[in-house]
């Protein structure tokens, strides 16, 4: 047996912040995230400029200053100045304000302090507001409590933390803080050595003496080593340890910004964004998938067009209306029925209209 059932989004204790700031831990949280930025932004687009409700939906909070926080921040950024520059007619995209809170003294802790200065300041020329120190305290509907000040905002996104999958509480063995397995060093369970734990479900402190990071090539390597390990078993040959080889990280910030570290070498800015683009593309599968990603790369790269400005699942919230976020499907709520236009009657001889 392989366990790799992955992790989840963290709140630290206050789960009910779930459906006020999601994470992104899968394609439907991507999806959700997408649909609350651009009702933002239609929202905002029907609203008086100036009314403090306009300026909370152009109000962006990400808390969490890790790679997926710093990325998604230089993302909407880029959005709100690149993507949807002409996309509305009464707003200005680019007037959006986008927060990233990191309660540590640096973002990209992971990484040396030379590239974490530089993903700041290629956060803020993206025009991304960098807050470090405090912590989140409190998130109420459309405010972010931090330390002593309150943001309000419409828009709210968690990147701060993960732990592992509740499926490992199922497994009766011990367990770190995180909620992640404390494996063997060849990945087995402790007490059952026909059972392995990969990815983000697995504790491996064998190697560094602390865990290794929850990221994808760590994981497509245990992976492969359960495998072996397996195929040893039956045919009677020994296991051999997991041991990993470092090869570097890599973050993107946005359209050709990002930073990259390899051991003692480092990248940032555009040569960084370049390495990992092309490292992306050589591991990717097939050769077709290769070459339609150059080119949807490209064209995106040239046309700041990021994708389809598609709005799915729940309706949008009117700030006119005051409609609900969410609303049941078995009826129809009375106030999401606009007024009544006034007909316009035309007079069959051709006479101006009524």
């Amino acid at each position: 047996l392989i366990l790799a059932t992955g992790a989840q989004t963290a709140y630290f204790g206050n789960d009910d912040w779930a459906d006020l700031a999601p994470g992104l831990k899968s394609v439907e949280d991507a999806l959700e995230i997408r649909r609350r930025i651009l009702c933002a932004y239609e929202a905002a687009e029907r609203l008086p400029n100036g009314s403090p409700e306009f300026a909370e939906y152009l109000t962006f909070v990400i808390v969490g200053g890790g790679p997926t926080g710093v990325e998604m921040a230089g993302a909407i950024a880029e959005i709100a100045r690149q993507t949807l520059k002409n996309d509305f007619r009464t707003i200005n995209p680019a007037d959006t304000r986008v927060i990233l809170i990191q309660s540590g003294p640096r973002v990209l802790a992971e990484y040396n302090e030379k590239l974490s200065e530089s993903a700041r300041r290629q956060l803020e020329h993206l025009g991304v507001e960098v807050r470090t120190g405090p912590r989140v305290t409190d998130i109420e509907n459309h405010e972010v409590v931090v330390g002593d000040e309150v943001i309000r905002a419409r828009t709210i996104l968690w990147t701060a933390g993960i732990t592992a999958s509740p499926v490992a509480k199922s497994l009766n063995v011990p367990l770190d803080k995180g909620g992640r397995v404390l494996v063997q060093p060849d990945l087995s369970v402790p007490g059952y050595p026909e059972a392995f734990v990969v990815g983000d479900l697995a504790n491996f402190p064998h190697q560094t003496g602390e865990p290794l990071p929850g990221l994808a090539p760590i994981a497509v390597k245990e992976g492969e080593a359960a495998a072996r390990n397996i195929l040893n078993t039956i045919s009677g040959r020994a296991r051999r340890k997991f041991h990993y080889r470092d090869k570097g990280s890599m973050a993107t910030i946005g359209r050709g910004s990002a930073v990259a570290q390899f051991g003692r070498f480092s990248l940032s800015g555009f040569p960084a964004w370049l390495a990992w683009l092309f490292i992306h593309i050589y591991f990717l599968i097939g050769f077709y998938n290769s070459v339609v990603i150059i080119f949807r790369w490209g064209w995106s790269y040239f046309t700041s067009n990021r994708g389809a400005r598609l709005i799915t699942g729940p309706l949008c919230q009117s700030p006119l209306l005051k409609t609900p976020e969410v609303v049941p499907n078995d009826r129809k709520h009375p106030s999401l029925s606009m007024p009544p236009l006034e007909p316009i009657i035309v007079d069959t001889n051709g006479t101006a209209p009524k």
